[in-house]
């Protein structure tokens, strides 16, 4: 195995992260096929790394559902599917509205001026095109619903959700070619958040997930279809 694309990193941020987002891309990208086989030595020698920062980004990779790690084989590139990321769609607008639900007559001070500041920053991250600030900072104000509605199973489950939702994210961001959503396309979110309408809120949530959709569904179809057609060659 040989990625023609992969650079050794660079020391500016930790290794784990600069790890990551070389093989992130190289998923992405189509580099690393589903079914590949990640081999440590050859990928900590390639990178410039120690195996010890290389496992830490192939375990972060594990939580966003790009590897998979199958018992007594080996670590394998998971597949990037039209039908996964349907699921991941539908089942991110349900359990959001049921957090909103859930918070509505719980919310605080504290909840209202942690939307409005996290908002800021997800402004600020946009305005600097910081892309991996932006998908950051645009699950932290995400989270706030989680973090204050008081359901401990839902809490754990938005956060298992996170690593793919970071995958969503990046695909998102190569789909409609820019480092981030629109400046404004939070705005709503946050208003209605703060606002009196729980019912104007839910069906938000159901068009705000919906923003850019379509888009990735086809770079992922489109994806799929470079690795099916590479594949059909090879045989």
């Amino acid at each position: 195995m040989s990625i023609t694309n992969l650079k050794p990193i660079t020391k500016d941020r930790t290794l784990r992260s600069n790890v990551a987002e070389q093989l992130r891309e190289a998923i992405i990208r189509g580099d690393l096929t589903p079914g590949t086989k990640l081999t440590e030595s050859l990928l900590s020698s390639q990178l410039g790394v120690s195996r010890g920062p290389l496992r830490e980004a192939i375990r972060q990779l594990v939580d966003q559902g790009l590897v998979e790690t199958i018992p007594y084989t080996g670590t394998y590139v998971a597949n990037i599917s039209v039908q996964s990321i349907q699921e991941l769609y539908t089942f991110r607008t349900e359990i959001e509205q049921f957090a909103f639900r859930l918070v509505w007559d719980q919310r605080t001070p504290e909840f209202y001026t942690e939307m409005k500041q996290q908002l800021d920053k997800l402004t600020k991250a946009i305005k600097e095109e910081d892309r991996d600030a932006t998908i950051i900072e645009e699950l932290e104000l995400h989270n706030i619903v989680y973090k204050y509605c008081g359901h401990t199973l839902l809490q754990d489950t938005w956060k298992r959700l996170r690593g793919r939702l970071h995958l969503y994210f990046t695909l998102h961001q190569k789909a409609h070619n820019r480092s981030g959503p629109r400046v404004d396309a939070h705005d709503t979110y946050v208003a209605l958040a703060c606002g009196d309408s729980l019912d104007l809120m839910l069906n938000h949530v159901k068009d705000h997930m919906q923003q850019g959709y379509s888009k990735v569904e086809m770079l992922v179809g489109f994806i799929q279809e470079s690795i099916d057609s590479s594949n059909a060659k090879a045989i």
